[in-house]
């Protein structure tokens, strides 16, 4: 992570009332105010609204359903919520929210403090929550889900195990910032088959921050969720819904965002991926019930009935947060999870600014501390993108690559700028042939790391289209990764003016034209 940014954003780390760590300081104990917000003065009043309005929904869901957390239907339909309230389940006071925004925060604080997608470094914030409390509004870990439980002990027991085959102090794993030791390091820590809710209802972090690029935002959608949580379902899942997010980023209409033809008309978003089928038929509209829980709508932790259950409540909302926040509430069983996931899209349409009622926005647990951070994925993702691609400047947009079985190269291409460059000697003059060989596989088997030997540079991230101009001598060629089932849209890999034998390596400006080159894993 960027020590800078730790240094004046203080409450990013863990922070403790005693010596000793056993009592962490909560989110409302941190003393946020305004001028530990993001300065926003080039930001877009509307996308910081809707961002504010996603994080904030699911806040407000969360705590609106917390003191019935596992009451069944009957229970509510004899006396259904209409407010917020306290007691209840976890004897929380009216506004207090549970695991589903504590680790939405520690989503949010990983993409603020990595100003980019490190699932390491999220899951370390996982972890602090489970052992310390970090990002509760109680200042302990409190209903936590049995799969989220075993990925995060399970990530513990391989952290003990990396530290011990590297060398590394236990004490210094969570700070684990080398690109190499991270990409190393397998993340997947879910047993295969796992598909609870707890993969969606702290997703909106992710495609808020990511949303200028939809198809990294849906990307990493599903690789947030995989990290703990195993099945294709919950990956899918936050995949789909990351993308319905994204376009109410973008100010799509509530009829393009329930529309049947939702995934076909944002395809290239999906690069061209298939949904798996349970999550396909939620696409295709099979949540548009108008009898809601008597024909068979469910808010059960299962992934499919949540995210069936979520989108339910906003399709049938009749345009009306409140009332779409206590359906989702009503319908009984994990009712603060299923209000939470609806929240999320919900808040990214509708905005802060028209979330109604009032008193349920000010009565939120730590308010400042949410806005604060809702400013900072704001200002953040912006500045990410921006880093992105330059004027003038043949700069890849990188991706975090060794983390998913969802291959990166189902991403789809940007046309970039290209530059006519100087030669420069001084990149290779006093180099020996050692430096400038990159290797492309890493041991884990996965193939996409970048070289830019331009700026001697590892480019970690997104492979994309790449146009390579020449300084003349030779035309201008392209680099460019396919996928896909025809044979032309496989996976390409061109590497320019090099044999055969180093196409899995990267030798720059020792040749002309000057090679980038990029491998993926290949789906076949």
């Amino acid at each position: 992570m960027n020590n800078s940014v730790l240094s004046d954003k203080f409450w990013l780390d863990c922070h403790f009332h005693d010596v000793e760590q056993t009592s962490i300081m909560k989110p409302d104990e941190l003393q946020i105010s305004s001028k530990d917000y993001a300065h926003l003065s080039s930001i877009d009043d509307n996308s910081l609204d809707r961002i504010q309005g996603s994080m904030f929904g699911l806040a407000i869901g969360d705590a609106l359903g917390a003191h019935v957390e596992f009451r069944p239907r009957s229970f509510l339909v004899d006396s259904p919520v209409t407010d917020l309230k306290g007691g209840g389940t976890w004897g929380l006071q009216p506004g207090q929210f549970t695991d589903d925004t504590s680790m939405a925060l520690c989503l949010a604080n990983s993409l603020i403090a990595c100003q980019d997608f490190v699932p390491y470094d999220q899951l370390v914030r996982y972890k602090w929550w489970y052992r310390n409390g970090y990002m509760s509004s109680t200042g302990q870990c409190f209903d936590i889900g049995a799969a989220t439980r075993q990925s995060i002990e399970e990530f513990e027991r391989r952290q003990r195990k990396f530290a011990q085959d590297h060398g590394i102090p236990l004490d210094h794993i969570d700070l684990l910032s080398d690109r190499n030791l991270l990409q190393a390091f397998d993340v997947l820590c879910s047993k295969d088959g796992v598909a609870g809710n707890g993969a969606l209802m702290r997703l909106a972090p992710v495609p808020l921050f990511f949303f200028r690029v939809p198809e990294l935002a849906v990307e990493y959608s599903g690789v947030s969720g995989r990290i703990t949580h195993g099945d294709n379902k919950a990956c899918d899942a936050c995949r789909y819904y990351g993308a319905l997010i994204v376009a109410a980023l973008n100010g799509e209409t509530r009829v393009q965002l329930t529309s049947e033809n939702f995934y076909d008309d944002h395809q290239q978003w999906f690069s061209n991926k298939a949904l798996v089928p349970e999550i396909m038929k939620i696409a295709k509209g099979s949540y548009k019930k108008p009898g809601g829980y008597e024909d068979g709508i469910r808010g059960k932790g299962y992934i499919v009935d949540a995210l069936e259950a979520a989108l339910w409540a906003f399709w049938s909302d009749e345009d009306s947060f409140d009332k779409g926040s206590l359906k989702a509430v009503n319908l009984g069983g994990d009712t603060d999870t299923t209000a939470a996931i609806y929240g999320q899209l919900a808040g990214a349409y509708y905005g802060y600014k028209n979330l109604q009622p009032k008193k349920w926005v000010d009565s939120i647990y730590a308010k400042d501390f949410i806005l604060c951070v809702s400013s900072w994925i704001t200002y953040e993702g912006k500045k990410w993108f921006e880093k992105q691609v330059k004027p003038g400047e043949s700069q890849l947009i990188n991706s975090f690559d060794s983390m998913s079985s969802t291959s990166i190269s189902n991403i789809s291409f940007f046309m970039l700028p290209t530059s006519n460059r100087s030669y420069n000697p001084s990149l290779t003059g006093n180099l020996s042939l050692s430096p400038l060989l990159r290797k492309a596989i890493l041991p884990s088997g996965h193939i996409g790391t970048l070289y830019d030997g331009w700026r001697d540079q590892v480019l970690e991230k997104l492979s994309i289209r790449l146009k390579v101009s020449s300084n003349g001598s030779s035309p201008v060629i392209e680099c460019m990764i396919k996928s896909g089932k025809k044979s032309e849209n496989r996976n390409v890999l061109r590497l320019l003016d090099f044999d055969i034998d180093l196409q899995l390596s990267i030798l720059s400006n020792l040749v002309s034209p000057s090679g980038i080159a990029s491998a993926v894993n290949y789906p076949f």
